[in-house]
């Protein structure tokens, strides 16, 4: 029987973005009654400045209930074209930030896994190939590292008529890659997306090294996944600190356990809003809400929640001596709901 995390797999599968509202009835009770859920369109929060999130939000109704969206987003895809030396920390540092990288280059020796182990996807293919196949969708975040000028322009001849994604990026000298630009607007592409091209690409703090130009490269591209002040205005930025390989254990595994959501924080909490971590009835633990106390003080109400049927919302004090004494240098506050999920 599908669970609703399999509902929302589904629709990351289609590459639509959804939220999972939950509407809570109180501070604890039974789930039958006390939680409903379902999957909704994810409507973006606007700051003061006009600039658009997706954000978890707990508002609380004049009756007391409690109504919770989480937004999920596809997975992001960093799409590495070219797999040379820079490509290698590219890619290495790019999964460890939680992307979903594919590395495409035409050369054997270039587009392996031995190479890239990190990769979810290597293709070995024409760079136009490529692109092709991957289908390039808002959420993508394309880094263009080839081997020289002719693959850069080949790269962006197939990436500039379809979906622009959410980061693009080209490597090369300012003299360079101008020439290129300009070549790419006299062949009659559109002005608009050339200038959107972050090139030369990465960050500019004086990076040398394969690893240096990769972290600077990695920088501006997770500036653009979480700060809306870059790219399209029209595009909400993801502010949640949900954890897809999470969601995939909660919709596959069917073993009893309880599940932990991050609701809320004040201050400086080691984890966001979103972040969710399923507890076994031995204590073990998948996904994280921010180690250290803060798990440990939530990890036993939710083992004793475990085949009960019941939910609590739990807060988390992060000010004290006891987080002190922990090490910890956060200094606020979480409300976390934690419910059974024995099925």
């Amino acid at each position: 029987m599908a669970n609703i995390y399999e509902d929302i797999l589904n629709h990351l599968a289609e590459d639509q973005a959804v939220s999972l509202e939950t509407v809570i009835a109180g501070e604890s009770g039974e789930i039958r009654g006390g939680l409903r859920r379902r999957l909704t369109e994810v409507v973006p929060v606007e700051d003061a400045h006009g600039r658009r999130f997706a954000r978890v939000t707990a508002e609380r109704a004049e009756d007391g209930t409690l109504t919770v969206r989480e937004p999920v987003l596809p997975q992001e895809r960093l799409i590495v074209l070219g797999g040379g030396h820079i490509a290698l920390p590219v890619c290495q540092f790019g999964a460890a930030c939680g992307f979903q990288v594919c590395v495409v280059d035409d050369r054997p020796d270039f587009a392996n896994r031995r190479r890239f182990p990190e990769a979810a996807q290597v293709l070995c293919e024409s760079f136009e190939n490529g692109i092709r196949r991957l289908k390039i969708t808002p959420f993508d975040y394309v880094v263009v590292i080839t081997r020289g000028h002719r693959h850069d322009a080949d790269c962006l001849r197939a990436l500039l008529p379809g979906t622009m994604p959410a980061y693009l990026g080209m490597i090369g000298s300012r003299r360079r890659t101008r020439g290129l630009l300009e070549m790419l607007k006299e062949e009659g592409f559109d002005e608009e997306r050339l200038a959107s091209i972050c090139t030369p690409i990465g960050l500019n703090i004086g990076a040398v090294t394969p690893g240096e130009i990769a972290v600077s490269i990695l920088s501006e591209v997770i500036s653009y996944k979480r700060l809306p002040e870059h790219g399209d205005p029209k595009r909400f930025c993801n502010d949640s600190d949900v954890e897809l390989s999470t969601l995939r254990y909660l919709a596959e595994n069917r073993d009893p356990k309880a599940i932990v959501t991050v609701i809320e924080t004040k201050g400086s909490t080691p984890r966001g809003t979103g972040a969710k971590m399923a507890v076994s009835p031995l204590g073990q633990v998948t996904g994280s809400i921010g180690g250290g106390c803060s798990e440990a003080a939530v990890i036993q109400d939710a083992v004793r929640i475990i085949g009960t049927g019941r939910y609590k919302i739990v807060d988390i004090d992060l000010t004290g001596e006891v987080a002190e004494s922990d090490g910890m240098v956060c200094g606020g506050t979480m409300k976390v709901l934690v419910e059974d999920a024995a099925e």
